[in-house]
């Protein structure tokens, strides 16, 4: 592999296990990494969504296991988000349109990083059925179409509302996130796509960081200084794919 290939499987490496410590499968992560490094749009959706379904796999078993997981919280969005992150997955965008969405989804993903809010000690109670399904629809669509799983967007949302218990959260974004990167990627591969040399290399790197960060997130949640470090990348990449507007 080339010098690049080795710094993209490292900043993979520890993408996984930041994003799988708290039930999540990185893509946004790996979207950010690609960026950094001036991947094509056309690379960067298809290889995010397969390194999201190898460590969802991963952090769906391990939050399994341990009890944190809920079906009543997973069904009602997983059963809509599906089909339109397949829908969202056909669509190609242009770069100047592409690079900006994924550059203000990676920002957004810094915001909830940084902001490490406590939500441990809240009341909770489940979702109403036409809320979950709304937002499964809207997450699955905006999954298919950037390249990420959407736990980014469907754990904030449960925990802002009281919508679960933070583990229980965690291990249903994981399964969410399987769901949809699959339906994803199922509608990115109906077209010609392009997959790095070095992808089976970063998939094998990804496995190995999700296997630890699951571990550590559904027996502990991770630790807020590592949050931080992730939010600093998530930010310069996110400003990087938004610098496409200067042009």
């Amino acid at each position: 592999m080339e010098a690049v290939d080795l710094l993209l499987a490292a900043l993979i490496f520890v993408a996984a296990i930041l994003y799988s410590s708290v039930g999540h499968a990185g893509a946004s992560g790996y979207l950010a990494a690609m960026a950094l490094f001036g991947l094509a749009p056309e690379v960067m959706k298809p290889t995010a969504l397969v390194l999201n379904i190898l460590v969802a796999t991963v952090a769906s078993w391990k939050f399994w296991r341990a009890g944190a997981f809920s079906w009543s919280l997973f069904w009602p969005v997983a059963m809509v988000s599906a089909p339109l992150a397949y829908l969202g997955g056909l669509l190609s965008l242009p770069d100047v349109v592409y690079k900006p969405l994924v550059g203000a989804v990676l920002l957004y993903a810094a915001w909830r990083f940084m902001r490490g809010n406590d939500f441990s000690a809240r009341e909770t109670s489940p979702p109403p059925f036409y809320l979950a399904m709304l937002a499964g629809a809207g997450i699955g669509f905006l999954s298919g179409l950037t390249g990420v799983g959407g736990g980014i967007f469907l754990s904030p949302l449960f925990l802002f509302f009281g919508w679960g218990k933070i583990r229980e959260i965690s291990g249903v974004a994981a399964l969410f996130i399987l769901v949809n990167s699959s339906a994803g990627l199922l509608g990115v591969l109906s077209k010609d796509v392009t997959l790095p040399a070095a992808l089976p290399w970063w998939g094998l790197v990804a496995v190995l960081g999700g296997l630890i960060g699951a571990e550590m997130g559904s027996r502990r949640m991770a630790g807020p200084r590592m949050q931080k470090v992730l939010a600093v990348v998530l930010v310069i990449a996110g400003l990087k794919m938004l610098s496409v507007l200067l042009r």
